[in-house]
């Protein structure tokens, strides 16, 4: 007993016509009815009632075609399982970054490697799959990720920290699932000569967003998580401020601060020779980096296997962290 020779009985039974049958499989007519023929030798019984104008099973037949299907059914779930483990031995992803993207930890937190380290991880595992990383904003990669032209992202998404949703579109995520790898706060950062660099609490006072009202600021380009954060709290302030200098990453934004272009909020950075920084508060504005991927369709071998192992290295805020 062959497979083949299981599915040619399916397709009888399912169109009630050698011909059409024959039509459907790309065979002869005679060939298909030789096989079924040979499938009936073996199994000692008549499958099919060729008597009357079309082709009928027969009591046997009816029988045996849910075990034909049933080993047909088999047979394609074993070539898939195939099909996907060889998928994790080759492929390839295309991971989306925010500018400047390492998934470093906020300070104090110490316990999480960086992205080239992960990386460098997973292609160890496996290395038949290759990778492309592409640089741009949050509100570009939504739409790559939609759009199939990214298959994962590192975003930097904007949290309200009064949890109310803005008005500007972020808080819509359809098509998408998230994986939220750490939360934290934002600073802002200035250079020593500053005026709000020196509060009535110390240096390392906390800072009212309200206090940002005219005074130039430097912070990333409209779209990404950071500057929408960054607009969310002072619009809750009540404050108006302008952004005098645009950079794409924390490090150039904490660079620029030092030099005395503007106050730059940011994510608690690394020192910086000349840079101050205080925490902000009333509202706090906090950004969070995910993982975003497109939802309800099935996701490659290869870029689960890089999800699995970003989720697993990178299990998002602790509770009551």
């Amino acid at each position: 007993m062959e497979l083949r020779q299981l599915q040619y009985l399916v397709t009888v039974a399912q169109h009630g016509s050698f011909t059409r049958a024959a039509e459907l499989l790309h065979l002869t007519q005679p060939g298909v009815s030789a096989q079924i023929r040979q499938l009936e030798k073996e199994l000692g019984h008549r499958l099919l009632d060729r008597s009357g104008r079309g082709v009928r099973l027969t009591r046997v037949g009816e029988a045996v075609l849910p075990h034909a299907q049933a080993a047909l059914a088999s047979a394609a779930a074993a070539r898939q399982t195939a099909q996907d483990f060889d998928g994790l031995r080759r492929g390839h992803v295309r991971l989306g970054l925010v500018a400047g993207a390492a998934l470093a930890p906020p300070t104090g937190v110490d316990d999480l490697p960086g992205l080239a380290t992960t990386l460098a991880a997973f292609r160890s595992a496996h290395p038949g799959i290759s990778l492309s990383l592409a640089e741009s904003t949050t509100g570009r990669m939504l739409g790559d990720l939609r759009e199939g032209r990214l298959d994962l992202a590192v975003l930097g998404l904007p949290t309200a920290a009064s949890g109310r949703d803005g008005d500007d579109g972020w808080q819509t995520l359809a098509g998408l699932a998230v994986h939220t790898v750490l939360e934290a706060p934002l600073f802002a950062a200035f250079a020593e000569h500053h005026p709000l660099a020196d509060g009535p609490d110390g240096p390392d006072g906390a800072l009212p967003v309200a206090a940002l009202a005219g005074h130039a600021l430097v912070s990333t380009p409209r779209g990404t998580g950071l500057r929408t954060a960054l607009e969310r709290a002072l619009a809750e302030a009540g404050a108006r401020s302008t952004v005098a200098v645009e950079a794409a990453a924390p490090p150039q934004l904490a660079d620029l601060a030092a030099h005395g272009l503007g106050v730059a909020v940011l994510p608690d950075p690394a020192p910086v020779p000349g840079l101050r920084t205080r925490p902000l508060i009333d509202p706090v504005p906090l950004v969070r980096i995910a993982l975003a991927w497109p939802a309800g369709r099935p996701t490659a071998p290869p870029t689960a296997a890089l999800l699995g192992h970003l989720r697993t290295t990178y299990p998002g805020p602790r509770a009551g962290a």
